[in-house]
């Protein structure tokens, strides 16, 4: 689970995230706590905390007060939507760039996605 040059915490808030969008953990589903993620990564507790609060400011998650952290109503969508927001800048705009270096029209990108991506005989 640990990747180089990504910092841990972060990881710990995608891990958690993807959990939340797979349905792993449900919508009001009380969500891992600080000690169970620190335990399980074996990481440091104040590691695992930044990351379960990343996802508390962004409404994700939210705390009950003496019983922990829970999944708030609408965090999987909310995920859903950021994710694909990221998925349009990180791969869709780069490879519509390099299609208009190469002479192809959104269409024809479609068309190769369709076809399974099979590269045209010369």
């Amino acid at each position: 689970m640990i990747e180089e040059g990504k910092p841990l915490f972060v990881q710990i808030a995608e891990q958690v995230g993807d959990s939340i969008v797979d349905g792993s953990i449900a919508e009001e589903a009380q969500a891992p706590s600080t000690n169970e993620l620190a335990a399980f990564y074996r990481i440091n507790p104040a590691t695992a905390a930044k990351g379960v609060n990343m996802l508390v400011d962004k409404g994700v998650l939210y705390k009950r007060r003496g019983i922990g952290m829970f999944v708030a109503a609408g965090a999987r969508d909310l995920l859903l939507r950021e994710r694909r927001n990221d998925f349009a800048l990180r791969y869709v705009q780069p490879l519509l760039a390099e299609a208009r270096r190469i002479g192809l029209e959104p269409d024809d990108v479609v068309s190769l996605i369709r076809a399974g991506a099979e590269p045209a005989t010369p």
